[in-house]
């Protein structure tokens, strides 16, 4: 077994965390050089922003509730942050045509362009990496972060 963390053998817990620790700040920085375009300089996006961005473009036009059901967050919490970028022009809210009471949110027109170009090389990228995994591994993966980011933030909380 080699040492380069790099090189596709078997690593054990203690070298699969230094890999980890060292991929991680060039995965934040490589996040943090793709500011958002120009057309968005006025709005503050958040995380949950760029994900709701993220569900819309790759998933087309849905309703706040779906929306919130996505996000994992209450729709009210959805619709605050829908508001937020419908104020910048950056999504529209229309009346759903099967039920006058709901509302379907989509990317405007105008802002499209630079969304796709904001967050399509970052998906690409990720189709890329996991394209040749096999469909667990792909869910092994998508597990295995979502375990590091509840363990993060159970060890950054404060403790009472």
């Amino acid at each position: 077994m080699s040492n380069d963390p790099g090189c596709g053998g078997e690593l054990d817990a203690d070298e699969a965390v230094r890999a980890l620790l060292l991929l991680m700040p060039q995965l934040i920085g490589r996040a943090k050089r793709t500011p958002p375009p120009d057309e968005l300089a006025g709005t503050a996006l958040g995380p949950r922003h760029l994900s709701l961005l993220s569900f819309l473009l790759f998933d087309g036009p849905m309703t706040v509730n779906a929306l919130a059901s996505r996000l994992e967050v209450a729709p009210t919490t959805a619709s605050l942050m829908i508001a937020d970028l419908s104020r910048g022009g950056v999504v529209e809210r229309h009346e759903d045509p099967d039920d006058r009471r709901r509302r379907i949110v989509s990317i405007a027109d105008a802002s499209r362009p630079a969304i796709e170009g904001w967050l399509g090389p970052a998906a690409a990228a990720w189709r890329e990496a996991l394209q040749p995994l096999s469909q667990a591994e792909r869910r092994l993966v998508v597990d295995t972060l979502h375990a590091y980011e509840r363990a993060a933030s159970r060890q950054s909380s404060p403790r009472t």
